[in-house]
Order: structure tokens, then C-alpha cells, then sequence
């Protein structure tokens, strides 16, 4: 192809070398496992330019799911329970994970039946469009969970 992007045929490597020369321009290999090998003349640095132009424009797109986590206490009043909830909903939606924390702490220890009974009430909360991607699970002081939107969700 030439500087135009007109199609030359098949040509000689020789013959391409010499026109690129010529135009004071780069032969530039555009497609190398076509049969023949396609390229075309055009200025390299430009060309590299605008490759890593594309290549920035698509990571921009690119959607990066995060990992957050929203903490609870077993005796956390109504009101504060709907406003975490509502946070994790929020970070949800945005289309991240998000870990769901019930900390123990003391003799918060010895009330390890509430945790199970908070974590439902959390779901419930939630949504239906909401699944744990395992169920609840004691981590030394900590039940955790991570919950996602379900696929189709929204």
C-alpha cells in the first residue's frame, strides 16, 4: 500500500524499498502473517504514535473491578445497619465485590450466634440481585463473606 493507502499489489521487497526512498518515507510491516505479508509506506514514528494512542483509549475503557469491604459490629443499631448497607449497595452498583465484616471484639465473642442471624438480615437488605460467592465464614474474629451482583443483575 502507499502513503495514500491505495493498494500497490504484489511488489518486490527491493522495488517497496526503493519507493519508500522516494517518498522519504518507511515500508512498515501492517499485516505480517497475511499471505503475501502486507505493509505499507508511511512514517514509522507516526505510526508508533498512534498505536499507543489506541492502545491508551482502550484501557481507558477498560472497567477494573475492585475488592471493598464494609464492616459491621453484632449490636449495630437499625439505622446505622441500613446506612452500611446502603455504602455497600453503592460500591455494588459501581460493579465492584464488596467483603461483608462481622467484627467480635471482647466479649462480643461470647454472642457468636448473632453473627449468622446479622449476615441475613444484611442479604435481605441487599437485594435479591445480591449472591455470597461463599457462604459465611469465621476468620479468628471475623465472619466474612464477599457478595456480588448476580450476572444479569441491573
Amino acid at each position: 500500500m502507499d502513503e495514500n493507502g491505495e493498494q500497490m499489489g504484489v511488489v518486490p521487497v527491493q522495488e517497496a524499498l526503493v519507493r519508500s526512498e522516494k517518498a522519504e518515507l518507511d515500508l512498515v510491516e501492517v499485516a505480517p502473517n497475511a499471505k503475501p505479508p502486507v505493509c505499507k509506506l508511511m512514517d514509522y514514528s507516526k505510526f508508533r504514535y498512534e498505536k499507543a494512542k489506541k492502545a491508551k483509549e482502550a484501557k481507558k475503557k477498560q472497567k477494573i473491578i475492585q475488592n471493598k469491604e464494609v464492616r459491621f459490629r453484632p449490636n449495630i443499631e437499625d439505622h446505622d445497619l441500613k446506612t452500611k448497607v446502603n455504602k455497600a449497595r453503592e460500591f455494588l452498583d459501581d460493579g465492584d465485590r464488596v467483603k461483608i465484616t462481622i467484627m467480635f471484639r471482647g466479649r462480643e465473642m461470647a454472642y457468636l450466634d448473632r453473627g449468622p442471624i446479622l449476615m441475613t438480615k444484611i442479604m435481605s437488605h441487599l437485594g435479591s440481585d445480591v449472591h455470597m460467592e461463599y457462604t459465611p465464614t469465621m476468620e479468628g474474629r471475623f465472619l466474612t463473606t464477599v457478595v456480588t451482583l448476580k450476572k444479569g443483575g441491573n
